[in-house]
């Protein structure tokens, strides 16, 4: 089955370096990475053609007119051909058997919710700057979710989730069917700034009839340090979350089909 990387970024190649170089080194690698840059200098398309030649990439890229995270996701997945999308964030590291666990959680039917262990600033300096990819439940820098760091896939099947909820649902390690996406209208459009983009997501999948299976010890991924996000919009966004929840929508719009076509770059 092809699968395809969707990696949203914005103007922090250094972080997507270490992010890239995950990629190369998988087991099972992607048939296509998509790169949704929400508006980044020339500093992160140079970047991406330094790996042209080691990954199957494409760069979907748009003006920075704020934080349009959901729109560039869009764009992005209108570029797929792979009926199974893994989507992470730019400052996810993967564990060199990320896809190839992944691709054995994938069940139709379901979209799967991946964890990810917190790296702490100083240890993410020193991988910055030294281009380090060897985390591990054992890294002494893990400020949040160590367990998470640990993977044993055969004894993966014993966690268990609620699986009609859509609390916790986060992109930065999330699995799902493009198909699924385009019959909920992917991202919604709608959201100004950060916060909820995903749980609204994951909310409106649920309530279409797709189950969320929550993957533990396997699929691990490694989260970089960085500053919070700006939450000005926290509380507006999570009403457009809300209504979703109140009315059990399945489809919203403006959404993945109202979203004009990609610049690839």
């Amino acid at each position: 089955m092809k699968i395809a990387l969707l990696i949203s970024t914005f103007n922090w190649p250094e972080a997507l370096d270490l992010v890239l170089r995950s990629v190369v080194r998988q087991s099972r690698l992607p048939d296509e990475v998509l790169i949704a840059d929400d508006g980044s200098d020339e500093r992160t398309g140079a970047l991406i053609d330094c790996y042209a030649g080691r990954l199957p990439i494409k760069h979907v890229w748009h003006e920075d007119e704020g934080f349009r995270k959901t729109i560039v996701l869009n764009k992005a997945i209108q570029q797929a051909t792979s009926p199974y999308i893994i989507e992470i964030d730019g400052d996810i590291v993967l564990h060199r058997h990320f896809i190839k666990d992944h691709l054995k959680a994938a069940e139709r039917g379901y979209f799967v919710q991946g964890s990810r262990a917190m790296i702490g600033e100083r240890k993410t300096a020193q991988a910055l700057a030294n281009k380090q990819l060897d985390f591990s439940f054992f890294t002494k820098e893990i400020t949040c979710g160590r367990f998470n760091a640990i993977r044993c896939p055969k004894l993966s099947g014993i966690f268990h989730t609620d699986s009609l909820s859509s609390r916790k649902v986060k992109g930065c390690n999330l699995a799902f069917w493009r198909a699924d996406y385009i019959k909920v209208n992917g991202y919604y459009n709608g959201f100004e700034g950060w916060g909820w983009e995903d749980t609204e997501f994951g909310e409106r999948l649920i309530n279409a009839g797709i189950r969320k299976n929550r993957l533990k010890w396997a699929a691990v991924g490694y989260h970089l340090f960085h500053r919070l996000s700006p939450r000005s919009n926290f509380e507006p966004n999570k009403q457009i979350y809300e209504e979703s929840v109140t009315h059990k929508l399945a489809y919203r719009g403006p959404g993945y089909r109202q979203t004009p076509s990609p610049v690839t770059v």
